[in-house]
């Protein structure tokens, strides 16, 4: 996969990149692998705005993927990679044996014509899905289950993966993306490999009207508007808020800990800070 510079016709187009696109091979999507996407608005089922700044964009159908990877031991070849609007990552098009098609998180690597297989006896390649047990230590993986059978949950967004550092006990001791480590059962499933789009984060938007095509709405600064508006308004001129930043409601946003006490804190080795 590629980075394009488009060239400086217009203001807008002058920072503006985007995909070459080389990697996928079909334009559109399997139709009973795909369902109706609604979208919100960022309104919650009571009609309330719960997430600001989103609406619009453009129209979407929802490809189921098999996060599960719950046919064992049936081989299936890769026979397209598409586009996902829905994720940062591609998808990669299986046919199993049995004339069955799913979609799977494409891989780094996995090309058309190439095969993959989930189960105890598959073997250690790209796009394999195994036990954590039956995976190497060192070995990059993805899309990994928390809770056996629940379908994967952690590594699953464009160029990301994970390591398992250790084994003991029956956990496996997981180095997440966010540098958190992690004990996860050994007899939960992850897939081998790094997710495909590594050079996701070196795209360059390039003007507002690309972002309101992917749903976000404009947002203002809270410094640039008024005491009564925003906790960080107002002031002579320029000002940089005069306090620590806030929302519009004053809940701190930069270093403020959210994260509630979870049963699944016993769980956490090491913080990612």
């Amino acid at each position: 996969m590629g980075i394009i510079k488009h060239k400086p016709t217009s203001a807008g187009r002058r920072w503006a990149s985007g995909y070459t696109f080389d990697e996928i091979t079909k334009d559109f999507p399997e139709k009973n692998l795909t369902v109706a996407l609604k979208k919100s608005g960022g309104r919650n089922v009571y009609g309330r705005i719960t997430s600001r700044h989103r609406g619009g964009g453009h129209k979407r159908k929802w490809r189921i993927i098999d996060f599960k990877r719950d046919k064992r031991d049936v081989q299936a070849k890769v026979i397209a990679i598409e586009y996902d609007p829905n994720r940062t990552s591609r998808i990669a098009l299986l046919q199993y044996d049995d004339s069955e098609r799913r979609y799977i998180i494409c891989p780094d690597g996995l090309r058309v014509g190439d095969t993959v297989m989930s189960g105890e006896n598959a073997e250690v390649k790209v796009g394999n899905a195994l036990p954590l047990e039956k995976i190497p230590l060192g070995i990059p993986i993805y899309n990994i289950e928390l809770q056996k059978g629940k379908g994967a949950q952690v590594a699953r967004s464009a160029g990301n993966m994970s390591v398992i550092m250790a084994k003991e006990k029956g956990f496996g001791h997981i180095k997440m993306p966010s540098g958190e480590i992690r004990l996860v059962r050994l007899d939960c499933f992850a897939c081998i490999g790094q997710v495909g789009n590594i050079e996701r984060d070196t795209i360059s938007v390039g003007k507002a009207g690309r972002s309101r095509y992917r749903g976000i709405r404009p947002y203002s600064r809270g410094v640039a508007k008024n005491p009564v508006d925003h906790p960080m308004g107002g002031g002579e001129g320029k000002s940089s808020g005069g306090r620590h930043p806030t929302t519009p409601w004053g809940k701190a946003t930069k270093g403020l800990k959210t994260r509630k006490t979870k049963h699944s804190d016993k769980y956490i080795v090491k913080r990612r800070k």
